[in-house]
């Protein structure tokens, strides 16, 4: 997959990239703000901001504990 397709689906290709950008974040305990933040500021994220909710970020939260194991 290319970074410039990466859409809110995308749950494992955005986990790897957070933990690339934010390798010093406790992912476990963080608010669904900043996660929020730091996925739609991941290069080559093109999805719409507006298109996430609880699920995806709560999926997205636990892909990423598990990229970081």
């Amino acid at each position: 997959m290319t970074l410039s397709t990466m859409k809110w689906i995308d749950i494992y290709d955005i986990a790897i990239a957070l933990e690339e950008a934010h390798p010093e974040v406790d992912n476990v305990n963080l608010r669904f703000t900043d996660l929020h933040k730091w996925v739609t500021a991941l290069p080559g994220f093109s999805d719409d901001p507006n298109r996430s909710n609880e699920k995806i970020l709560e999926a997205i939260q636990q892909a990423w504990i598990e990229e970081r194991k």
